[in-house]
């Protein structure tokens, strides 16, 4: 089989984020939150390959079958507004966040350097990728930074050597005081709806109409279950160099740009430049992945072309890079746009999810493949869990 398209779900979800949230989870709680990985990533290898079997069994992706199915004009334009928002906006907004994070690493590794050069370097690179049009050439890139990250994380935590027992008994669930919080922002940033959209829209225009779909299908969800998996294990090793190094020490606040050197006196001078190689192609793969899901999202919602190299895709890709490059080099706040988009995704995912799980139960739109029973019993809890997220954050927002 070809791994390849679940591997970008794989890099767009591997951030700066992840490695924030898995970092505090691992220095406040120990190992006790690594249940919470092992719920999401179910959850989202069951949303991402129904999402995947869509694009293979009709050809459209996740923001083409809203626009196609939603018969009503004004829940059109709604739907088409919330995409919009959640997911064009928020990815513009999130992009700062992936920019800064691939610098930070590239600053640590060579600090002699002119730190202000390394994020217009960066963009330029990812739009150069973005631009070629040449969706090979994109996946090629993302899948040799995800073996780069895995290789890094993971031989950190083989170094940081985490008692098996107690990372064994972080999969039995709790919930420790103040915990609810990291416990949220942990799953907020594995089950992502842009990568609904992004996973969909790249094999829907990878679609041949010629092709074998149920053969298509089985190599895709193998594909999507190793590849999320793989992105599991990243997260989990984060989690547990974390939880090694700080758990019980007075180390004051912990985040991804001083994580890196707090580590040196566990693993010496070597992690240092392990971490900040990690950090950097973390940042790198969600700052290609990120245009390129909003790109999908906003194309579709428009009715236009959603192949790489139509020019109003590209165009759209470019635009957001453009927004998160420069609030990245300027140090503007994005604060305010990241809120909105946030607000937008609380409504969208829910909405999304569910009509996902409706429209791949249909045969009329799916034919032979169809979920089973099984997949939809299995689905009901990422569901109810996916409610219950959008509406603490909407909540959360509201207070704040």
């Amino acid at each position: 089989m070809r791994l390849g398209p679940g591997l970008l779900v794989t890099a767009a979800f591997i951030g700066p984020g992840t490695i924030t949230s898995a970092s505090i989870a691992g220095a406040n709680f120990g190992f006790t939150l690594i249940w919470t990985l092992l719920f999401s990533v179910v959850a989202t290898i069951l949303l991402q390959s129904m999402a995947a079997r869509l694009g293979v069994a009709t050809g459209l992706d996740l923001a083409q079958a809203l626009r196609t199915h939603i018969q009503t004009p004004l829940f059109k334009k709604i739907a088409a507004f919330l995409v919009i928002s959640a997911i064009g906006v928020g990815s513009a907004a999130y992009e700062a966040g992936n920019l800064s994070g691939a610098s930070m690493g590239l600053i640590e590794i060579f600090p002699q350097v002119n730190t202000q050069i390394w994020t217009p370097l960066i963009a330029v690179f990812s739009a150069f990728l973005l631009y070629s049009g040449k969706h090979k050439v994109v996946e090629s890139a993302l899948i040799l930074l995800v073996i780069l990250m895995s290789l890094v994380f993971i031989s950190t935590l083989v170094m940081a050597a985490p008692p098996i027992m107690k990372v064994l008994e972080g999969f039995i669930p709790s919930i420790p005081k103040d915990s609810m919080t990291t416990v949220l922002a942990l799953i907020g940033t594995t089950i992502v709806p842009y990568n609904l959209f992004l996973h969909s829209g790249v094999l829907a225009a990878q679609h041949n109409k010629h092709s074998d779909k149920a053969t298509t299908i089985k190599q895709t969800n193998l594909d999507t279950g190793l590849s999320i998996t793989l992105g599991g294990v990243i997260t989990l090793a984060i989690l547990s160099t974390a939880s090694v190094a700080f758990y019980g020490t007075e180390t004051g606040k912990i985040s991804a740009a001083n994580m890196a050197m707090q580590l040196e006196p566990l693993l010496g001078n070597a992690a240092h430049y392990f971490f900040a190689i990690g950090l950097f192609a973390a940042g790198l793969t969600s700052a290609i992945t990120a245009p390129l899901a909003g790109a999908y999202a906003v194309c579709g919602m428009l009715g236009w072309s959603n192949n790489m190299s139509n020019n109003r895709f590209k165009l759209v890709a470019v635009i957001i890079l453009v927004f998160g490059a420069t609030v990245a080099s300027l140090g503007l706040d994005p604060v305010a746009v990241i809120i909105f988009a946030q607000a937008a995704n609380g409504l969208l995912l829910p909405i999304v999810t569910t009509y996902l799980v409706w429209l791949v139960n249909q045969e009329a739109v799916m034919g032979d493949y169809t979920n089973s029973r099984f997949v939809n019993l299995l689905a009901l809890p990422a569901l109810i869990l996916i409610f219950s997220l959008s509406g603490y954050k909407l909540i959360s927002l509201l207070i704040h």
